[in-house]
């Protein structure tokens, strides 16, 4: 071969590398762009396909999911659900946008591929409008989308003209081969959760989730307003060397009671809140945000100072924890009036026994006072106790201290090691040794980044690692943790699945900033049914 010969064939390859890169690039439509760009191709009298999905993993099975759509139409367009919106639990997508878009545009059956920023289907259909959606056979029974969201996708397609047809010969399943054979967890969260796998099913997992709904719960509790100022540090000031900020913006959350009553009501619809809030001008728009005025128990007080709780923090960097800077506490000094405490009393017991649980989430902030405590602890037909230390009560609301009855209870460290008197504690013998204090069935300890033990009566003892390590915030995580695990307990449910439970709603917690927002029931159902398919 001569030299021009092998330069001339050289040029040919690299035209056509580059040729194949312009048309990979040119597949790639952004979601602002994308109801233009196929209303015109649907102008042309082009038919479109469409399929939608995470795609996590390309295999075998989407391959031939993708050519067998392509043969129903002239375009194929896949839709991605953006890497912020996927809901299959902690650590997915394994893939980010980036890479899902670059080996979805390789495939020669693709003709377009658009990253869409929401949770569901529903606006990447709106966005396409195609004339077929394409969804795996295993889809054939609504049944078998744990969310319910199929139907929901059927109705769309239907109302803007178009059909749904079910594609796909052969069925692999991403979520199984990531866990099995890809790095995607920690190995021991890997060997909980496969343990875990032989003896619940994901379908077994979302229906006993599902039981919650007919579960009766009364929260007890002080309700705290979480108010995160974000300030940007200017430095120091030139004479008294303290920290120069710049105030950028607010907002007041729902937190303490008010928090886990939210977690909650994704759960169950039968829920109501029994707690104390003032009656300062700015209170009740905040409390009808989340409660139906006349649905809750919250005594309205004028002599009661709403509990604040502001943090100074950064603007919040991608990838990082959220830097707080400062924290100040409105809070009374004085404990609620004995008039007040009997208001209280007398609304507990005209009430208590309508319920399958009582949660009492003792902040330490005046609510549960001693003849408070002890008519819960009387009459409660199943207890869950967190009794809390924070920098305003620490020291002096140590659980058995406090209280002598609970059917489960949760705990962290700090709060463990007070109870025990000791700096040095073996954290599981200190759980046993409440646990029969309390007399209780269950108790939990969360340590946050370390791991969480969870003991029940008759069963052996539960390690479980935390299931999220890109955190935002902690704060609420432990709230969100006691929210799932106590209605776990109030069904009996073994105590390694109560750990589960636990850890997923406080992997979602912990990516969320403070009490900004609930965790979500769909969310952690698909989560979990993510981490149990092995």
């Amino acid at each position: 071969m001569t030299f021009c010969a092998h330069k001339d064939m050289k040029k040919k390859s690299d035209n056509l590398k580059k040729g194949a890169k312009m048309s990979a690039s040119r597949k790639i439509v952004p979601f602002s762009d994308a109801p233009q760009v196929f209303a015109r191709l649907k102008k042309e009298g082009k038919k479109i396909v469409q399929c939608h999905g995470t795609f996590d993993l390309l295999h075998p099975g989407h391959i031939l999911h993708f050519e067998e759509a392509k043969a129903l139409g002239d375009i194929l367009v896949v839709t991605i659900t953006g890497e912020d919106y996927v809901n299959k639990g902690p650590g997915r997508p394994y893939f980010n946008d980036e890479l899902r878009v670059k080996y979805l545009t390789s495939l020669e059956c693709i003709d377009y591929v658009t990253v869409v920023p929401f949770l569901a289907a529903t606006e990447a259909i709106e966005c396409v409008r195609p004339h077929i959606y394409c969804k795996g056979r295993e889809y054939k029974n609504p049944k078998a989308d744990v969310t319910g969201n199929i139907r929901d996708d059927i109705r769309i397609v239907k109302r803007l003209g178009g059909r749904v047809c079910y594609v796909g010969s052969v069925v692999f399943s991403s979520t199984k081969l990531l866990n099995k054979h890809f790095d995607v967890y920690p190995p021991e969260m890997k060997e909980f959760c496969g343990k875990l796998a032989e003896r619940f099913t994901p379908g077994q997992f979302r229906d006993i989730v599902e039981s919650f709904k007919d579960l009766k719960v009364l929260i007890i509790g002080d309700i705290i307003f979480d108010r995160y100022s974000t300030v940007k540090v200017q430095g120091l000031t030139s004479k008294n060397r303290i920290i120069s900020t710049r105030f950028l913006s607010e907002d007041t959350q729902a937190g303490g009671a008010l928090a886990v009553f939210r977690h909650v009501k994704q759960f169950t619809p039968n829920v109501r809140l029994l707690s104390i809030a003032g009656t300062e001008p700015w209170v009740e728009p905040a409390l009808v945000k989340y409660i139906k005025p006349g649905s809750d128990e919250i005594i309205r007080c004028p002599d009661f100072t709403t509990i604040i709780k502001q943090r100074f923090v950064e603007p919040l960097s991608e990838g990082k924890e959220l830097s707080k800077l400062f924290a100040l506490d409105v809070i009374d000094e004085q404990c609620p009036s004995e008039k007040l405490q009997s208001q209280i009393c007398s609304r507990i017991d005209g009430c208590i026994r309508d319920y399958d649980l009582v949660m009492v989430m003792d902040f330490g902030h005046g609510l549960m006072q001693e003849k408070v405590r002890k008519l819960v602890q009387k009459k409660a037909p199943f207890l869950f106790l967190n009794c809390q230390t924070n920098s305003y009560n620490h020291g002096f609301n140590i659980i058995d201290r406090q209280y002598y009855r609970a059917d489960s209870f949760s705990l962290d460290a700090m709060e463990t090691t007070l109870a025990c008197g000791l700096r040095n504690i073996d954290f599981a013998r200190a759980l046993r040794n409440l646990q029969g204090k309390l007399g209780a069935r269950y108790g939990w300890l969360t340590r946050g980044a370390t791991n969480t033990l969870g003991i029940k009566t008759g069963e052996p003892e539960c390690n479980c690692v935390p299931f999220e390590k890109s955190i935002i915030d902690t704060v609420g995580a432990g709230d969100a943790f006691c929210s799932v695990a106590s209605l776990a307990a109030a069904k009996d449910l073994p105590v390694d699945l109560a750990v589960f439970m636990g850890q997923l709603a406080g992997a979602q917690a912990v990516r969320i900033i403070g009490n900004s927002e609930s965790i979500k029931k769909e969310k952690f159902i698909k989560g979990g049914m993510s981490l149990l398919t092995f």
